[in-house]
């Protein structure tokens, strides 16, 4: 990542700082896969263009830049939080004519304007020096590349930093529970890209399934790569939050070398190498430790970003919200650009970096096993001044949400953790929060999802008990777990049927109407009068996915609902005895929320400085 170049700059009471020169970014002109639109990359304006991964060749005349999601550089950002104050731009050139090379900017209305012009001739290297002083709210630059009078080839683009910020160790971390497959994908990615492979000082893999990653091939061929930097490591199944945990714990043990920066990383994302760059070198010359994260790019849609960045709203436990009302959402990336920089609260672990600092400062993330585990990490760190950088212009592709069905054993731990994080960053409101809990259990009750509200109420019961409760977090989330799955398993309506069991001729009903939003209490308040007194419209219809909202729903006394992945369905039926038995232990443990809560409260605040020390995480792994 950095040059070989190394000068003396000065020295300050004794000491002397050391110039390097830091790759910050590489133009790449098409994707690391087949399947990905080269236009993320790069844009053929004009002419005859032939485009590689590393080399672009334009005939006479051809036109190409990169003003692309993943061509741009985001000056915005890259002003805003690091000391970044000027690049130098490298264009190796191949030609028997001219090649007019040209830096080009946006600001936050989207107006274009040229910063530089290079005029090549023959061939050789275009160097141009750029500026990074006008974007603080927003803008990009990005390359223009003419082909004069011939045929040319552009490569070995480059974007590089003069920085004395000290050079930080760079460590990945991925944690898999029986995903072989996609995790031994994942490094072997990384191994793909022989700089990124080079740039990584430590790689850990922590395996808490029975399919073994190290039985793959690419696996084996990625530790060839690797050598003794990769450490694979063996536990018991402590979630998403555990694996992930014991990357960070590793990373920053005692005596190892530092400062070191670790990126955390999904099993079954699908990796674009100069991603992992990106990351590294923005985290390398932030003012003060941060973290940065990666954009999520949809799978199934590799052309559509799932959010610029997210935010919470704790009083309502929700999660994954636009962090600014100009930020883009299930847009297509090559049709739309971010202009204004936004900014996050904080970033997902399908690819996110924290700074080893953030682990001496404030420990290690909760043992929550699933769900809200990278949430809480992240508020917690920007309130001890460590804010997050989700960074426009690095991604990942991963697995759309929209394919995950919400009916699942993670409802428990969602509802928990999202109960625990809100006591333990900002407080609870016991009685305001009863009715927002009691509004969601009531909605999964009138849709027929008896499991769902049976869930949903395990984990409030679950966070009333605290962190050493039978639900709780002492063992990492193991018991619960196996709970949970226990209980889901006594609802018929839980379990996902195949095609095949939706009878022949059967009626879809879509929905018609939204409920207006100050009206949908009113709503619900009627769907459970008219289910209690049996006068649903009788007779089984079948429901797409995108029309199952309860109020939809409940209209009915049988239906058969699409499961989100496409691949099967839901029985659904109403069971009045069911439905008045838990409505009831819905009353009683709403009572009890409002009673307890604040002690609930407190006792989840104290035990956070202890749940996340390196001597609780080594008892659950078990050294």
């Amino acid at each position: 990542m950095d040059a070989t170049t190394v000068t003396a700059a000065g020295a300050d009471a004794g000491s002397a700082l050391v110039e390097r020169d830091l790759l910050v970014q590489r133009t790449l002109f098409s994707g690391p896969r087949r399947w990905v639109n080269d236009d993320l990359y790069s844009r053929i304006v004009r002419g005859v263009v032939r485009r590689t991964r590393a080399e672009l060749h334009l005939d006479a005349g051809a036109v190409v830049d990169t003003n692309t999601y993943f061509g741009r550089f985001e000056a915005s950002y890259w002003q805003r939080w690091t000391s970044v104050t000027s690049l130098t731009v490298r264009v190796a050139v191949e030609s028997e004519g001219r090649l007019d090379v040209l830096v080009r900017a946006s600001d936050i209305g989207a107006h274009v304007r040229t910063v530089d012009v290079f005029h090549h001739q023959g061939d050789g290297m275009a160097v141009l020096h750029v500026p990074v002083d006008t974007f603080v709210d927003g803008g990009a630059m990005w390359l223009e590349f003419h082909a004069v009078d011939a045929a040319a080839t552009v490569s070995e683009v480059t974007w590089s930093a003069t920085t004395t910020s000290p050079a930080r160790r760079a460590a990945v971390a991925i944690c898999t529970f029986n995903r072989a497959d996609d995790c031994a994908a994942t490094v072997d990615s990384l191994a793909s890209d022989p700089l990124v492979a080079e740039l990584i000082d430590d790689l850990y893999v922590t395996d808490q399934g029975t399919d073994l990653v190290e039985t793959r091939e690419a696996f084996r061929h990625a530790a060839g790569e690797f050598g003794d930097r990769l450490h694979y490591l063996r536990q018991p199944n402590l979630g998403g939050a555990g694996g992930f945990s014991r990357g960070m714990f590793e990373a920053t043990a005692p005596g190892s070398p530092g400062p070191v920066d670790v990126l955390l990383m999904d099993d079954d994302v699908r990796v674009e190498p100069e991603t992992v760059l990106r990351l590294f070198a923005f985290a390398a010359v932030t003012r003060e430790p941060m973290l940065v994260g990666a954009q999520m790019l949809y799978l199934f849609n590799p052309d559509y970003l799932l959010v610029s960045a997210e935010r919470t709203q704790l009083d309502q436990l929700k999660g994954g919200l636009d962090a600014d009302e100009f930020a883009l959402r299930d847009e297509s990336v090559v049709d739309h650009r971010q202009e204004r920089r936004i900014d996050a609260e904080y970033n997902a672990w399908w690819s996110c970096l924290v700074p080893g600092e953030a682990v001496e400062r404030v420990g290690l993330p909760m043992p929550y096993f699933f769900q809200w585990d990278d949430i809480e990490y992240g508020l917690r760190c920007r309130q001890a001044g460590m804010p997050t950088c989700t960074l426009q212009g690095a991604a990942v592709w991963h697995a759309d949400f929209y394919w995950k069905d919400g009916d699942d054993f993670g409802q428990f731990f969602s509802q928990r953790n999202s109960l625990a994080s809100a006591a333990i960053r900002q407080g609870i409101d016991p009685r305001a929060m009863a009715k927002n809990l009691g509004r969601s259990v009531l909605r999964a009750l009138v849709g027929m999802q008896y499991g769902l509200a049976a869930t949903r109420m395990r984990g409030i019961e679950a966070f009333l008990d605290g962190p050493e409760g039978p639900h709780g977090v002492g063992d990492g989330g193991q018991a619960a777990l196996a709970a949970i799955r226990a209980e889901r398993a006594g609802y018929p309506e839980t379990a996902k049927l195949a095609v095949d069991a939706l009878p022949a001729g059967i009626k879809v009903e879509r929905k018609v109407g939204i409920p207006r939003e100050d009206r949908e209490d009113q709503v619900l308040a009627k769907r459970l009068l008219v289910q209690k007194l049996g006068r649903q419209r009788r007779g089984v219809v079948a429901i797409p996915y995108e029309d199952a909202a309860w109020w939809h729903v409940s209209l009915f006394d049988e239906v058969y609902v699409t499961d989100a992945s496409q691949t099967g369905v839901h029985h659904r039926k109403v069971d009045p005895r069911r439905a008045a038995e838990l409505q009831k232990r819905l009353g009683s443990l709403m009572a009890r929320f409002v009673r307890e809560a604040p002690e609930a409260q407190e006792r989840w605040r104290a035990a956070q400085a202890r749940l996340t020390t390196r001597e609780n995480w080594a008892r659950l792994y078990g050294e």
